[in-house]
């Protein structure tokens, strides 16, 4: 683009047909980088960015099954690069601008004019610093995430069951669980129901879903303990509040080669389905429960119509729990005392209140409090707060070398 700029209004005037744009020269384009203050390795890093996802476009193109897992990886790959791509789209045309700037000050002699182009100058390269800093921002939480094994496609199967406070504690479940699942949109993950069971009075008594994409287990993995809520609930005249528990499990999701079944293991039955679904429920024996002997540990579905459908599913929740059972007992053998160090999945640690009058969350394992309840049930602020506790952790686990070196 070529600049025209008249005594009050100048804007880009569209280069002919066939005619190559106009670059500045090289010492020009070095001033106009060095103006901007845009760092070199930030630079080259975004353009790697860009290259990559733009690859990534043309793959996802060329796919038709929507389904496929390949689809879904590469979808999610794109997705998290997104934000870098386009930092870097703006920054190419901001420095470009700048060039051109460049050359119209060099050749234009009217000094109303040359103090126009300087003032839109210097907001270009205003422009380009706060790109850029956004940019070493965006970069720096894409290396958090690589070094969280965030780049991974991982899967996490998810339990919410309210605890202590009867309806309200349902209640507070099915606040948690719609949280989860908002959290997983924004992430572009995939979400598949694996079981719900809900109360009458609207509220959720458990629910398990299967969440799969990049560090899903990982960053889900902190989410494990018991969820605290203090809040006035809708029936309550008087105005106190009540407080109420939902515990949160989350499960490594198990692959057909970690768990061996023996079908003399297993004791399988089946029911009529209650609940919701019209005809069909208490109609058909399609519900299914499934009892692994050797441990005790059950696996229920009834969210399918058929059969075959639900104890599929019966199975997977079967085997995650198994495959979570053997992890813990590995894992206390190893080490008893890392159950009590941050981030541990036990089922009888608070590890957080939701204060709804105060419109406060507390994180009691790193001392977080923020604000901001709708925002943090619609999980746009469960990042801020796993990255918290993610760190808190590191530092803890950092304690003893510390010590030891000293």
């Amino acid at each position: 683009h070529v600049f025209r700029i008249s005594r009050r209004v100048w804007r880009p005037l569209p280069t002919a047909v066939g005619a190559r744009p106009v670059e500045a020269p090289l010492h020009v384009r070095v001033r106009s980088l060095a103006g901007s203050a845009i760092d070199e390795s930030v630079a080259s890093q975004l353009a790697a960015i860009a290259r990559r996802h733009d690859q990534l476009q043309e793959e996802i193109a060329a796919i038709s099954d929507f389904a496929s897992a390949r689809y879904v990886q590469l979808a999610q790959e794109a997705s998290r690069l997104a934000d870098a791509a386009e930092l870097h789209g703006k920054l190419v045309a901001k420095k470009d601008d700048a060039a051109q700037l460049h050359l119209f000050l060099a050749d234009e002699a009217d000094a109303e004019l040359r103090q126009l182009a300087r003032e839109e100058l210097d907001a270009c390269e205003h422009a380009c610093t706060e790109l850029a800093r956004s940019a070493a921002s965006v970069l720096q939480e894409l290396e958090r995430r690589d070094s969280a094994a965030d780049n991974e496609v991982s899967g996490a199967v998810l339990e919410v069951r309210a605890g202590a406070g009867g309806d309200e504690a349902a209640l507070f479940a099915r606040d948690l669980f719609g949280m989860y699942t908002s959290y997983a949109a924004r992430r572009q993950w995939t979400v598949e129901l694996l079981g719900r069971s809900d109360a009458p009075s609207g509220g959720c008594k458990e629910a398990a879903v299967l969440l799969r994409g990049f560090g899903a287990l990982p960053t889900l993995r902190y989410e494990s303990g018991v969820h605290r809520v203090q809040r006035v609930p809708a029936t309550e005249k008087m105005g106190r509040i009540h407080t109420s528990t939902a515990s949160v499990a989350v499960l490594p999701e198990a692959e057909e080669a970690d768990i061996e079944l023996r079908d003399a293991d297993l004791r399988i039955e089946t029911c009529r389905a209650s609940g919701a679904g019209g005809q069909h429920v208490n109609t058909t024996d399609s519900a299914v429960r499934i009892l692994h002997i050797p441990t005790g540990i059950t696996a229920q579905c009834q969210d399918e119509r058929a059969q075959s459908q639900n104890r599929a599913k019966a199975m997977k929740m079967l085997r995650s729990r198994l495959l979570a059972a053997e992890q813990e007992r590995l894992e206390e053998k190893r080490t008893a005392e890392r159950r009590g160090q941050i981030g541990s999945s036990g089922r009888s640690e608070r590890i957080r209140t939701y204060n709804f009058p105060e419109d406060r969350i507390t994180e009691h394992r790193c001392g977080l409090t923020v604000h901001g309840m709708d925002r943090m049930l619609r999980g746009e602020l469960l990042d801020d707060v796993i990255g918290a506790v993610r760190d808190a952790e590191q530092e803890a686990a950092s304690q003893p070398d510390r010590s030891a070196a000293g």
